[in-house]
């Protein structure tokens, strides 16, 4: 469970930092590393990134 905990929070730094990314310059990050935002590849991270989203929902009640 571990693994999947810092997985999820790995992921949801990369959706941070790409919109921190697009917000200040208009550039988004995975868009541009996997050929535009409308690709197979980019779609897919976009999916895996909000179900890590989702998923760090459970973990708000560890923080308490």
């Amino acid at each position: 469970m571990k693994g999947l905990n810092m997985a999820a929070l790995i992921l949801i730094i990369v959706g941070g930092l790409n919109w921190l990314l697009f917000g200040l310059f208009q550039w988004d990050l995975v868009g541009g590393i996997f050929g535009g935002m409308d690709s197979p590849i980019a779609r897919i991270i976009y999916v895996v990134v909000g179900i890590a989203a989702i998923y760090s929902l459970t973990l708000l009640k560890k923080v308490k």
